[in-house]
């Protein structure tokens, strides 16, 4: 699966959670955003200690909370429609700031952003401790269909050649004196598209020509096994056992 291709939202480190097995990350992850969603609404103080539960494991990860708050820009459009939500559910209505909302609109509102924001929080912390090979490399001793692992081996692989190809194209663009400024040149950056998406296609050909002829029969090989002790499935599963727990409560309380 290649060298490393290391990501925006990595950051190197040397903490406990770094060292942990991606597979083990990957399964403590899912599970915390299973118990979140499971987590009714109404709790509003379990989502405040969810909160807490993700900054001490950003603590521990050594993530500073700029880097974190900066990186969950990426839900804002979840964000703008919770926000429309208060304005255009039916129901029950109540006036805030002279305001008429709904009432049901402004739960899902908050249930919306209170999840989201965690979900993604978790999401990012993962990949803030996880080269993306390794995250790779945790699906796979997952077993997740082989197939799904090599479409985004491929896609991490090569996004960044594709990138690069429509930065020269940019450039090419700019160096003949032509700048998009309307709606008149629309059809200049369609034809870009276009042509990117043709020069895409013939290198993906080469590409699988090359390793056809390097002897790839479908399946690509498991170059690393990677293996996790019970302590450190213990470890990592800490963070999903204190939100059942906190969820539990929310269920009874």
């Amino acid at each position: 699966m290649g060298a490393g291709h290391a990501h925006k939202l990595y950051r190197h480190g040397h903490s406990p959670v770094h060292a942990l097995p991606p597979h083990c990350k990957l399964a403590a992850v899912f599970c915390f955003v299973v118990v979140v969603v499971s987590t009714p609404r109404e709790a509003v103080w379990a989502f405040g200690l969810y909160a807490v539960l993700i900054g001490a494991v950003a603590y521990v990860a050594r993530i500073p909370a700029g880097f974190l708050l900066k990186r969950l820009l990426i839900e804002v459009p979840f964000v703008a429609f919770a926000v429309l939500l208060p304005f255009v559910a039916q129901g029950e209505r109540v006036e805030v700031a002279g305001l008429s909302l709904s009432v049901s609109g402004l739960w899902g509102a908050w249930n919306v952003l209170a999840k989201g924001t965690l979900g993604v929080a978790a999401s990012v912390l993962l990949a803030s401790t996880t080269e993306l090979r390794e995250l790779l490399l945790g699906l796979q001793r997952l077993k997740l269909p082989p197939l799904l692992v090599q479409i985004m081996s491929f896609m991490i692989r090569y996004g960044d050649v594709i990138t690069d190809e429509l930065r020269r194209m940019r450039i090419a663009r700019e160096s003949r004196g032509f700048e998009a400024r309307g709606v008149r040149h629309w059809g200049v950056l369609a034809k870009t598209a276009g042509a990117l998406f043709i020069r895409s296609y013939e290198r993906g050909e080469r590409v699988h020509l090359a390793m056809v002829s390097r002897g790839y029969a479908g399946s690509m090989p498991v170059i690393d096994e990677v293996t996790a002790s019970r302590a450190q499935w213990s470890y990592a599963l800490t963070l999903p056992a204190c939100a059942l727990l906190v969820c539990l409560l929310g269920w009874i309380l």
